[in-house]
């Protein structure tokens, strides 16, 4: 297998997971699969939610890699990253023949890497990763808000914003609140 571009999702909220998606794109993408292809940052989640559709049928492979909250506070954000990203890389068969990483850092793998900072906006592999990783986030935090509605997670998805912190003031600390990180409540 060829080329493989892996990214994740999660690194700055107070609560969740960090998810890693990996994505092996075929040689030749079909145009509709590239016209969708771009930062996840930068689509709607409409839109995101289309593209990882397409990008699910049409990649050669794909998987996923999780860190939960008590990992994150175990390692450290970073660290639990790298194991996210081990992890999805875990789930690509046959393992590829190059691994590329949005970022500084490369997880450790048996294969070899090259982190690209700002992948994300220049590697289709990295796009198609970015998308997912954001995807799968956000359906696994307005998922957990139908267990604990208190805190608005389908709204924010455990990012830092005045609604959440103002609820964390209020109702304390959730099962997946990391418990490692610094929260700031507003006024």
């Amino acid at each position: 297998m060829g080329m493989c571009g892996i990214d994740e999702a999660g690194r700055g909220p107070l609560a969740g997971p960090v998810t890693a998606a990996a994505v092996v794109l075929p040689e030749q993408s079909s145009n509709r699969l590239l016209a969708v292809l771009a930062d996840s940052k930068a689509l709607t989640p409409k839109k995101r939610s289309q593209a990882a559709a397409l990008i699910k049928e049409q990649a050669e492979a794909w998987a996923l890699g999780w860190a939960w909250p008590e990992e994150i506070d175990r390692l450290n954000i970073h660290r639990a990253t790298l194991l996210a990203m081990s992890r999805a890389l875990g789930g690509i068969y046959p393992a590829p023949e190059l691994l590329l990483v949005d970022g500084l850092f490369v997880p450790d793998c048996p294969v070899p890497a090259r982190a690209i900072v700002r992948g994300d906006q220049k590697n289709h592999a990295i796009m198609a990763a970015s998308i997912l990783a954001k995807t799968e986030r956000d359906l696994w935090m307005i998922a957990y808000s139908e267990l604990e509605s208190r805190y608005g997670f389908e709204i924010h998805k455990g990012y830092p914003t005045r609604m959440h912190r103002m609820r964390l003031k209020r109702y304390g600390l959730s099962p997946i609140h990391r418990r490692s990180f610094k929260i700031s409540f507003p006024e």
